[in-house]
C-alpha cells in the first residue's frame, strides 16, 4: 500500500510556484489565513517607501555606528508603518528627518538619502 492514500487512491500532488494577494486551500479539512498589508496609501508615500529600502541597502554597506544604526532603526519604523497602515505618520516622519539630518553628510552623499530627504519633504511641507 506505500504510495497509495487512505482511500487507496495514488497520492495526488499539487505545485504551487508563487502567490500574490489571494488565498486558497489544497486538500480537505483545510483552514485559509489570509494576512494582507496595506500598502502604500498614495504614490507620495510609494516613493518614501521605495527610497527608505534604497537607503536602508546603502547604509548595509557601512562600518555600523551610533548615527546609522539610529537612521536605520527609523527606517524600519516607517516601512512596517506604510506596510501596514498606508502611510508614515507625520510624527514618524519628523523622526526619519532628525536621524537623517543627525547622520548629515553621510546621508547626504547617497543618492538615496537625498532621495529620501526629498520625499520626506513634499510629506512635510518642507
Amino acid at each position: 500500500m506505500t504510495g497509495q492514500n487512505p482511500d487507496g487512491q495514488p497520492p495526488r500532488t499539487v505545485y504551487i510556484g508563487s502567490v500574490t494577494g489571494g488565498a486558497f486551500a489544497v486538500g480537505d479539512h483545510n483552514t485559509v489565513t489570509q494576512y494582507q498589508n496595506a500598502g502604500p496609501a498614495d504614490e507620495t508615500q510609494a516613493e518614501l517607501l521605495r527610497a527608505v529600502r534604497e537607503l536602508r541597502a546603502d547604509l548595509a554597506r557601512f562600518t555600523p555606528s551610533d548615527t546609522t544604526e539610529v537612521l536605520d532603526a527609523e527606517l524600519v519604523s516607517v516601512v512596517d508603518e506604510i506596510e501596514t497602515a498606508g502611510a508614515a505618520e507625520p510624527g514618524r516622519l519628523a523622526r526619519l528627518q532628525r536621524a537623517l539630518d543627525g547622520a548629515g553628510a553621510l546621508a547626504g552623499s547617497l543618492a538615496s538619502g537625498a532621495a529620501v530627504a526629498e520625499a520626506l519633504a513634499a510629506l512635510l511641507g518642507g
